[in-house]
Order: structure tokens, then C-alpha cells, then sequence
């Protein structure tokens, strides 16, 4: 079956192969129980670079092709399409070897079970890994004349995958127990004592950008304040040091990834990883999912205030290049459409790209980073002699690359001063220009819902905190396409469903899975609060209709609604359920977020409690493993503040508009916030229902909690005062209420 129509950028790259790829499915593995030979599973990703070399040395070999096509039923999957698949194939992959990563290599039973795994595989041995024709000639031999060993083999694997599900450990059947703030506060201490001070974020290299982590640090530093510094010891500490020491370890984090080249120092985004500690030299592949966190968590810190060490402006900054280069680079026009070029709704995307590759195509060769690599002759030879010299001196362009032998990406590694900026905003735009012109990573066009999801989030609230009118248009349009590609509405008692990829403005492929259904609703939640927008709150309550329907089973959550039979055999017929933060949050902790937001807007006590059940994943993780629970603990961060709840009455007046922005610029952990909508003859919104203008028929503020409201203001000024003191006032712990 031909891979060229594939959704995904990944597969269809392999469509020239003269491996007889198959996509994931009944029809393979069916092919593979009728030929009696074992399957050959290979997933990666578009971006990722040692995947085009496997590719290149075996994939495109017809040597290695043919041993493969007689001997096996060849599958490639990507692992962004099938997250599902590369889970529980990881899994797998590390409890064989103990180690993971893509290219991922596995040997699979016709029904799905692994029985061999690794990764990379290189054409010709290497000292302590075999050549990829010597492990495929094994599995032929072990298939041949040790088949029960084989089946035992996969057997003993899917039992052992099986008992470490985390399905079991979420009962949503009965009442939750509250999370405590000396919980949290562990947390703080154990991220304090795992920071890298000097470079920011945790420990050594490889170093990725920890931004479900991140996320709970702003939370937590927003809760309170105190006179401790960011490095004060922590043993004992109060909520006060510990919210000093988060916005500490925040901050440095934050400003050590912008002032580096794992931020593009030219255009904007950030790549996916650094492999040093200092941030200095990225694996260039630049992904949604992470840079629409980043750009979020920037915003976020531009509302806690910043600190002096990294202030508010150069937060402001980095946030609007990355969301200028998200539109950019990963927008996708409407079919027939002219692009991003114009200056109407038109001129903006409608779905936002996976991502661009780590590799750049130069004359016919893969090279990571290409595109990004500069070397002082070629400063000197654009900017002239005394300009290309210092901003080699400012970009820590050397005669020896860090690269290549003498290519190195721009790596500030530091504040710039008054005179290192102002020289760097005059070269910047040459340097740009000049870029522009060389060949240019590819992209992977695939909309997955999840992503563009979490972009809707981070653009609307961009659009708010920086006054960009345009990014929260943008961020309309997006989740407009969600809508009308991605979702099928339900009908009757028959809840909607969401298809988690499109290409080319049609859905593709399986249904959405847990994260797709989380992301998406939170992006539109957090779009109805910058909006106003009913219609947007409606479709967030109907996905999560869905979900509940779709993902809550006999009292337990799954992330997947059993869309293979091949992968629940994997995983010993046990539904998956990973509560674990990976580059973004896990399903389940996204769903824990969504379900206190909604509660806090709807007042449904039933949300509530699903989401505090969930959060009892958090207490063994909270002091052990904080690094893995970033997104459940900035949950329970929201839960302890109430969340707060924001409805906004009255007229649609300057007046109310002023209100309305300072609760978009309150750093309140969670605040949910409802504006009247003049569309919406009865408030499709709880928590906005029965809330009047003040009796001269001015705007005015309610803030509450558990929809049990203080009394109204109405001047900007009131309301960041009443939501101070309600700061100090935190909520009684993660229960649900009646």
C-alpha cells in the first residue's frame, strides 16, 4: 500500500522507498498473520534528523529492501500522527534495551506484540551495535527456529507493559481528596534542588524546555510573596520563600533559553532541545506543541511582573517574534487561498504546521542545522569588517563551530547591554535577509487538533497581554478550522468527536485522543475569555462532553478509546493511561486542568471532582518527581487559588473593556473569566447568569469562588486589589463542593 497519500509529511517522505512500506493498520498486520512472518515496525517523526539517516543508509539501500520485503511485513508510522502506537512501542523498546528514541525499531508478533526493539541501527557494525542487516537476519533465524521462544518472549513483554499501566491508580467513582499547599511546596523544593543556577532549567544535557514545569512555577510564584531570594535554602520553607524561589527558578530559565541559540536569535521559535548544557547548541528541529507552550508561558511571566533580572519588556519581546514566526512559519492558508500576504482576516492562517525539519537539503545531502550556521567570514563579509567581527564577539561565532568544523548558530549566552542591542537590531535584519536566501528546512504540514489547540491558547492570550488584536484574530481563525475540519458535532444523546490530524483542509486518520480533546478545549476556553465569544465556551462544553464520554470507563480513565486492537495487545489488553508530562502535559493532566476551568465557569460540582480525582496522581510524584507532574501540579495550583472567577456584567462600553483587560493581565493562578456576550439572549454561561450592571448601569466586576461572589467593583484599580486580597485567601484544598 503506497505511503504518497499519506497525511503525514513523515510517511510520504518515505513513499520512494523501495521498502514496501505499509501505514499502521488491520490491513498490515492481517497481511503479515497471512505470510506467516514477522512485523517490521519503524516510527519516528519529520523533524528528526537520526531518522533520515536510517532512512538513507538502510531505508533507500535495495539490498537491505529486499531482505526486508521477503522477511517481513515492513510498517512506518509517525509517532506525532499515532502517539498512541509510539507510546506503548516505547515502552516496549526501553524494557528490551533501556533506552528509547527515534528512530524507534521494533519486531512485532501479527498481533501486535514486540518481541525485539531497539533504535538506530547503523549499515555496517559499530563497537557494542550490531549492523542493521546483522539484527534482521537474527530475527529471522530466532522466527525460523525459536518461535515459541519468540511468542514467549512477547508474552512475558505485554504482561510486564501491562502491570505498569496507571489506568487503575485513577478512580473517578468517588470522592476526591483535597491537595494540600505544603504539597506544592515540596514540589518547589524538590525543582530548587535539581535547577541548573548557572545555565537554568534542570540538570545536564541534553536539556529540553521543561514547560508544563515551567507553567506551575509562574502559578506558584503568583500565589504569594515574600522576602526570601530565588536561592535562599528551602528546608521549611513557607509558601512565601517558596513562591520567591519559584519566580527564581523561573525566571532564570526562562531568560537563559531567550538569551541562547536554542531561541532563533533571528527570527524567533525555539528548537526542540539543546545536547549542551548552556543552551548553546539546539537540535534544530523548531515544533509546534513547543513553541505554542513557550509562547504562553512568556505571556504568563509578563503578567506576574518579571523580575529584575529578567524584565518584563524582553519577555514582551521574545513572545511577539515567537508568535510572529508561528504564523509565519508553520501558518497554512486556506485551500486556494494566497497565503499570509494582505492585510484582512484573509492574510492569516487557518491551521498551524507540525513543524519544520532539523535538516536542511544542500545539494541533494541532509545537514542538521544548516540553514541556522554562520561563520565569521560570512558576518564579516555581509556586515563589513568591524560590525561582522563584533557580532561574532556577540553571538559567539568563533573560528572553530560548534556545529560543524566551522558553522555555529548565534548564542548570545547573556544579557545584551544598550550598545550590543542597538548594534545587534541594525545587523539583525541583514542577517535575516541573507538567511532567507539559502535552502530552507521542510515542513511538515499536518494539523494535529491537540497542537493547534494549545496555540489557540497561547495566541489568544498573546493577543490580549500584548494588545495584538491580530494574534487573537489569528487564534479565532484557528479554532474556527478545529471546528469545522476536526469536529463532528453529536447529535441527540450521541456525544460529538474530534479526528486528530488533517492535511490539506481534510481530517484524516483516528480519532483524537485524550490530549487532542484537552488541548482543544482548553484553547477555546482560554479563547472565551479573551473574547467574550459564547459560541466558544459552547464548543469547549461539547468536547468535553465528549471526552468524559469517550475516555471514562467503569470509573476509570484511558487516553485512547482502544482505536487499534494491535496496540492494546502490546500492552497486555490493559487500557493506557500515562499521567506523565512529556515535552507537553500528559492527557490526563490536561483533562485535570480543563475540568476545574470548566467547573469554576459552569459551577458543576460533578467537573470538579473529576478533576480532583485525577490530581491524586500527584501526591506520590509531587516531592519525587516533580519534573514529570509539571501540569498537574499547576492544576492544583488553581485548585488551592479556587480557581478565582471573573464574570464581567454590564454595557459593552470602554468602561467594561478596561475591566476586562486588567483580569486578562492578572496573574491569578487558573482565573477563569466570563464577559456578557451581546450574541447570547440567555447566558450560555453559569457563572454569568443573574449578574447585573451596577444600578447606574455601569460595568462591574464579580469575583468569586465555588460561584459564591464578593461584592461587585467596577474601576480597574478595585478589581487588582480585590483579586490581591483574595491572593492571600487561598481556597481549602482540591475537593469537590456541592
Amino acid at each position: 500500500m503506497p505511503l504518497g497519500a499519506e497525511p503525514s509529511a513523515y510517511l510520504r517522505q518515505h513513499a520512494g522507498n523501495p521498502v514496501h512500506w505499509r501505514p499502521f493498520g488491520d490491513e498490515a498486520f492481517a497481511f503479515a498473520a497471512a505470510r506467516d512472518v514477522p512485523v517490521f515496525l519503524s516510527i519516528g517523526y519529520a523533524a528528526c534528523h537520526w531518522c533520515h539517516v536510517m532512512a538513507h543508509e538502510s531505508f533507500e539501500d535495495q539490498a537491505t529492501a529486499d531482505f526486508l520485503n521477503a522477511h517481513f511485513v515492513p510498517v512506518k508510522v509517525d509517532r506525532e500522527e499515532r502517539p498512541d502506537v509510539d507510546a506503548v512501542y516505547m515502552a516496549a523498546t526501553q524494557a528490551t534495551t533501556g533506552e528509547g528514541g527515534w528512530p524507534m525499531s521494533v519486531f512485532l508478533l501479527p498481533d501486535g506484540r514486540a518481541f525485539h526493539a531497539g533504535t538506530y541501527f547503523p549499515p555496517r557494525p559499530l563497537p557494542g551495535r550490531p549492523s542493521f542487516r546483522q539484527v534482521l537476519e537474527a530475527v529471522v533465524e530466532a522466527w525460523a527456529e525459536r518461535r515459541s521462544a519468540v511468542e514467549q518472549n512477547a508474552d512475558t513483554l505485554a504482561r510486564g507493559l501491562a502491570a505498569t499501566q496507571f489506568g487503575a491508580a485513577v478512580r473517578l467513582d468517588r470522592p476526591p481528596e483535597p491537595i494540600g499547599a505544603e504539597l506544592l511546596s515540596e514540589a518547589v523544593e524538590a525543582l530548587a534542588a535539581s535547577e541548573d543556577p548557572d545555565d537554568g532549567g534542570f540538570g545536564t544535557a541534553p536539556k529540553f524546555p521543561p514547560s508544563p514545569v515551567l507553567e506551575f512555577l509562574i502559578r506558584h510564584a503568583a500565589a504569594g510573596s515574600g522576602s526570601a531570594s530565588g536561592g535562599a535554602s528551602l528546608k521549611g520553607a513557607s509558601l512565601s520563600g517558596t513562591a520567591e524561589a519559584a519566580r527564581g527558578i523561573a525566571g532564570r530559565t526562562l531568560a537563559a533559553m531567550s538569551r541562547s541559540a536554542l531561541f532563533d536569535q533571528l527570527d524567533g521559535g525555539f528548537a526542540r532541545y539543546s545536547v549542551t548544557r548552556d543552551w548553546s547548541v539546539p537540535h534544530f528541529e523548531k515544533m509546534l506543541y513547543d513553541n505554542a507552550q513557550l509562547l504562553r508561558l512568556y505571556v504568563h511571566w509578563i503578567r506576574l511582573g518579571g523580575t529584575a533580572e529578567y524584565p518584563v519588556a524582553e519577555a514582551a519581546d521574545v513572545a511577539g517574534r515567537t508568535a510572529d514566526w508561528l504564523l509565519a512559519a508553520l501558518g497554512l492558508a486556506a485551500r486556494g487561498g494566497s497565503g499570509t500576504e494582505g492585510t484582512g482576516p484573509e492574510r492569516l492562517p487557518e491551521a498551524l504546521a507540525s513543524s519544520l525539519d532539523a535538516d536542511t537539503v544542500v545539494a541533494g545531502r541532509h545537514a542538521e542545522g544548516a540553514t541556522y550556521l554562520w561563520t565569521g567570514t560570512e558576518l564579516a563579509g555581509l556586515l563589513g569588517a568591524e560590525d561582522g567581527a563584533a557580532v561574532a564577539r556577540l553571538m559567539n561565532v568563533r573560528d572553530r563551530g560548534t556545529v560543524t568544523a566551522e558553522g555555529s548558530p548565534l548564542h548570545p549566552g547573556r544579557k545584551m547591554g544598550p550598545a550590543d542591542a542597538e548594534l545587534w537590531q541594525r545587523v539583525r535584519p541583514v542577517l535575516l535577509a541573507d538567511r532567507s536566501r539559502r535552502p530552507q528546512p521542510a515542513r511538515d504540514d499536518k494539523v494535529v487538533a491537540g497542537w493547534n489547540g494549545l496555540a489557540v491558547a497561547a495566541l489568544a492570550e498573546t493577543g490580549a497581554v500584548l494588545d495584538r488584536p491580530d494574534l487573537a484574530a489569528a487564534a479565532e481563525r484557528i479554532a474556527a478550522y478545529l471546528e469545522r475540519v476536526h469536529w463532528s458535532a453529536g447529535e441527540g444523546d450521541m456525544p460529538g468527536s474530534l479526528v486528530r490530524v488533517s492535511h490539506d483542509g481534510a481530517a484524516r486518520g483516528i480519532g483524537g485522543l485524550l490530549e487532542d480533546y484537552a488541548f482543544c478545549a482548553e484553547g477555546l476556553l482560554a479563547l472565551h475569555s479573551v473574547t467574550g465569544q459564547a459560541h466558544w465556551y459552547r464548543l469547549a462544553e461539547d468536547l468535553i462532553a465528549a471526552a468524559c464520554s469517550r475516555f471514562v470507563a467503569d470509573g476509570a480513565l484511558h487516553d485512547t478509546a482502544g482505536e487499534s486492537g494491535q496496540v492494546l495487545n502490546a500492552q497486555g489488553g490493559r487500557a493506557a493511561l500515562d499521567p506523565f508530562d512529556n515535552a507537553a502535559p500528559s492527557g490526563a493532566a490536561a483533562f485535570a486542568g480543563v475540568l476545574l476551568s470548566y467547573s469554576a465557569l459552569s459551577g458543576s460540582s460533578r467537573h470538579r471532582a473529576l478533576a480532583g480525582n485525577i490530581l491524586e496522581l500527584l501526591p506520590p510524584l509531587a516531592a519525587r518527581a516533580p519534573r514529570v507532574a509539571g501540569w498537574l501540579l499547576a492544576t492544583a495550583q488553581a485548585a488551592l487559588a479556587g480557581p478565582v472567577e471573573a464574570a464581567v456584567a454590564g454595557p459593552d462600553t470602554p468602561e467594561r473593556a478596561a475591566l476586562h483587560r486588567e483580569l486578562l493581565l492578572a496573574p491569578s493562578p487558573g482565573l477563569v473569566i466570563a464577559v456578557q456576550d451581546t450574541a447570547d439572549a440567555e447566558p450560555s454561561v453559569p457563572l454569568l447568569r443573574d449578574r447585573e450592571p451596577a444600578p447606574d448601569g455601569s460595568p462591574q466586576v464579580f469575583l468569586c469562588r465555588g460561584m459564591v461572589c464578593e461584592r461587585p467593583v467596577g474601576s480597574a484599580g478595585a478589581v487588582r486589589e480585590r483579586l490581591a486580597a483574595m491572593a492571600g485567601r487561598p481556597s481549602s484544598g482540591m475537593s469537590g463542593r456541592s
